[in-house]
């Protein structure tokens, strides 16, 4: 799961119509575009723009959604997150996770991306428990199915 193997609609998404250079600007300094390939890996991922910023959809659910400075200045990543895993995560690294605005209260995990010395393995394994939190089975199983194989 390498960052430079990345394949996305990223910058075809980001922009809204007329942001032109600054938005082509910011994709190129995005560093988080090993969540991308993390995302690519994953069966039936579709990506909209929700409130302004990338969303992953497994089926018709939401399970991440990226926020590029939406609400401070910090890049990260909001995904769906299992029973307690955002607390535990948050009280033990608070310099790397979050409680994003809006759905934190549902137990939502924020991943700071813009910290020195990401950890992609941690991220692919957020984002895969994210994913598996709200697909549909037939997509859990074809994901299962992928880490078998």
């Amino acid at each position: 799961w390498s960052p430079s193997s990345t394949h996305s609609t990223w910058g075809e998404a980001w922009a809204p119509a007329g942001a032109g250079a600054r938005a082509q600007e910011r994709e190129r300094e995005w560093p988080a575009s090993g969540a991308l390939a993390i995302r690519d890996r994953l069966p039936g991922v579709t990506e909209k723009i929700s409130h302004g910023e990338p969303a992953w959809f497994a089926g018709t659910k939401l399970f991440a959604t990226t926020a590029d400075h939406h609400h401070d200045e910090r890049l990260g990543l909001w995904c769906a997150a299992p029973p307690a895993a955002q607390q535990a995560l948050v009280e033990a690294a608070p310099d790397r996770f979050f409680r994003p605005p809006y759905v934190g209260h549902r137990g939502w995990l924020g991943v700071y991306l813009d910290v020195d010395g990401v950890d992609w393995e941690e991220v692919a394994e957020i984002l895969e428990r994210a994913y598996r939190q709200v697909a549909p089975r037939r997509l859990v199983a074809q994901l299962d199915a992928l880490d078998v194989g």
